[in-house]
């Protein structure tokens, strides 16, 4: 099953204190924050990456494969009614990645 893109604008929307972009894959969606990979929506679902940072704010989430053979990854669908916390965890999870190598040029 895919996602919506109903879903994806809601979490646009709900997450909007934050330059994030949608890009979709393989019929879900991967949101990206300063060019960096932070989250998942699979199933409707939005699902962070587990990074330190992330599982310090967040202690109290479940953990959740997006997709067959996946990490678990941290299922916070349910906190974008009050988005202050997950918010805060994708700002740490950005600062914890490294920033993704740069592309080659076709000549």
């Amino acid at each position: 099953m895919s996602s919506r893109s109903a879903t994806i604008d809601h979490v646009l929307d709900a997450l909007a204190p934050l330059p994030l972009t949608a890009r979709k894959m393989f019929g879900e969606y991967a949101l990206y924050l300063d060019g960096k990979v932070v989250d998942l929506v699979c199933d409707d679902q939005l699902y962070l990456k587990p990074r330190p940072g992330a599982q310090s704010l967040l202690p109290d989430s479940p953990m959740g494969a997006p997709y067959p053979g996946a990490k678990d990854h941290l299922l916070v669908t349910d906190m974008l009614d009050d988005p202050d916390r997950v918010v805060l965890a994708l700002k740490a999870i950005a600062a914890d990645l490294p920033f993704p190598n740069p592309r080659k040029q076709k000549t």
